[in-house]
């Protein structure tokens, strides 16, 4: 199946595409309100315009030092996951998401990066905890978030994750508990973007590792993961042909390949690809 992720409301109509994300919240902060025919989407915890507004929702390290844009690590700003009238208004726009269409994709969840955050809200949070390990902490708090989002999508639960398949990495970095979200979370999504795809080797060693991460050992013919993942490819003036081998590469591995913000690009992709196969045989895991 391939999909479309767009700001762009029409996109989600186009024949090539079997399902549409539409951005209902990005990490700029803007905000559109939710179709009633696609997948809408909601950045969490990356919001350039609430973060510049309101200094105290942005998360600080033990040296002060905010995840912010302005900071080589962060290409947007972030706001801190326990923040509870943000919360609050992140599941009311949730709710609001899943009334017009059944299924949620939730981005942008999670701590910025390792060592955030430590701001007096944190700090008082672990310590009223029956945690140790502050790592643990971390994990708790973003997992009860997702788990209270998914408790108001009476669909799919959709959650994208940073590209890291090493073990223990996104746990380290975001606060991510892969096993303990599975029973939240029906579908991961992972965005593999590079511009060019003039060669495909390391999207073919990521797809692989998140396949073995999220399913057990890895074997062509074997089990499919427990929690699907489908990756995310990037569209914008990326070359058609290049795009269609990146395409097969990235579906050998996941349940399903979605497109980044070009839908005509993309579009002009899945033609070209479902043209070439007519004249061979695709061979993908047998996931029955």
């Amino acid at each position: 199946m391939y999909g479309i992720v767009t700001r762009n409301a029409d996109d989600v109509t186009m024949d090539q595409f079997d399902r549409g994300f539409y951005e209902v919240k990005d990490v700029t902060g803007r905000a559109a309100d939710p179709l009633t025919n696609a997948v809408n989407m909601v950045s969490c915890f990356g919001d350039n315009a609430a973060a510049s507004q309101n200094p105290d929702l942005v998360p600080v390290n033990d040296r002060g030092e905010t995840a912010t844009r302005d900071r080589s690590h962060f290409d947007w700003a972030y706001v801190c996951p326990t923040h509870p009238e943000y919360r609050d208004g992140l599941l009311e726009i949730v709710e609001d998401c899943a009334e017009r269409y059944p299924d949620v994709r939730l981005d942008d969840v999670g701590f910025p990066r390792e060592g955030y955050c430590r701001c007096d809200r944190c700090e008082r949070s672990f310590a009223r905890s029956d945690h140790e390990d502050w790592a643990d902490w971390r994990a708790e708090v973003i997992t009860e978030f997702v788990a209270e989002a998914s408790d108001r999508i009476p669909g799919r639960t959709y959650l994208t994750l940073y590209p890291d398949p090493h073990p223990g990495h996104l746990y380290e970095r975001a606060g991510l508990d892969l096993q303990a979200l599975t029973e939240y979370v029906d579908e991961f999504v992972v965005p593999l973007y590079d511009v060019e795809y003039g060669t495909t080797y390391w999207l073919e060693a990521i797809a692989r590792g998140f396949r073995s991460r999220l399913g057990g050992d890895y074997d062509i013919h074997g089990a499919p993961p427990r929690t699907p993942f489908s990756v995310e490819l990037y569209a914008v003036d990326v070359d058609v042909d290049a795009l269609v081998h990146a395409t097969e590469v990235a579906e050998v591995y996941a349940k399903d390949v979605f497109f980044g913000y070009d839908a005509g690009n993309a579009a002009a992709a899945v033609r070209r690809k479902d043209a070439d196969s007519r004249g061979g045989e695709t061979h993908r895991p047998d996931d029955s």
